[in-house]
């Protein structure tokens, strides 16, 4: 079985993401790592030099080729992967897959997110709370619809990694 981790930046798809893999001694795939390994350009080198149009179609490409080829893995997807192509339609249909959506809550992210900034480059531009906090907001509304297709909707404010552990390995059984 796949698991997939779908989530907002900052959830803690890959955190959780490689713990869960080595309780469960599967390989984890970090989905941007994978991509920036394979084209041999970071993602936002990519972005400049080939534009989203190509990333995300190599990205659609990519996870494809995971969930043909790979049984038995992690695989932290990057938080915009479940909104394009038909991202959502291949996982959730695919036989040896399930889908976990790590659900945080905008305060949550905020708090997460804001010392990274100057390492996620999307959010870089940002230079209060308050509009980093506008930002996720708006981006999680318009992503909603996509991370609820998920098969398992997890909650993780307010939550231990070992709680959010527990509840995966409570829907594997």
């Amino acid at each position: 079985m796949n698991l997939i981790l779908i989530g907002y930046m900052g959830s803690g798809k890959s955190t959780l993401g490689k713990k869960l893999a080595k309780a469960l001694n599967y390989p984890f795939i970090d989905l941007d790592d994978y991509i920036e390994e394979q084209e041999q350009l970071s993602i936002p080198e990519l972005f400049k030099s080939r534009g989203e149009i190509y990333f995300r179609k190599k990205e659609n490409e990519y996870l494809k080729g995971l969930l043909e080829e790979q049984n038995n893995i992690v695989l932290a997807l990057g938080g915009g992967t479940p909104c394009y192509a038909n991202n959502m339609e291949l996982i959730t249909q695919h036989k040896n897959a399930k889908s976990f959506y790590f659900k945080a809550g905008i305060k949550e992210l905020t708090s997460r997110l804001k010392h990274e900034k100057e390492n996620r480059p999307l959010l870089s531009r940002f230079s209060t709370d308050n509009e980093l906090m506008e930002f996720i907001g708006k981006h999680m509304f318009e992503r909603a619809v996509y991370y609820n297709q998920a098969q398992v909707v997890i909650p993780v404010d307010n939550t231990t990694e070992m709680a959010v552990l527990d509840e995966v390995m409570s829907h594997l059984v």
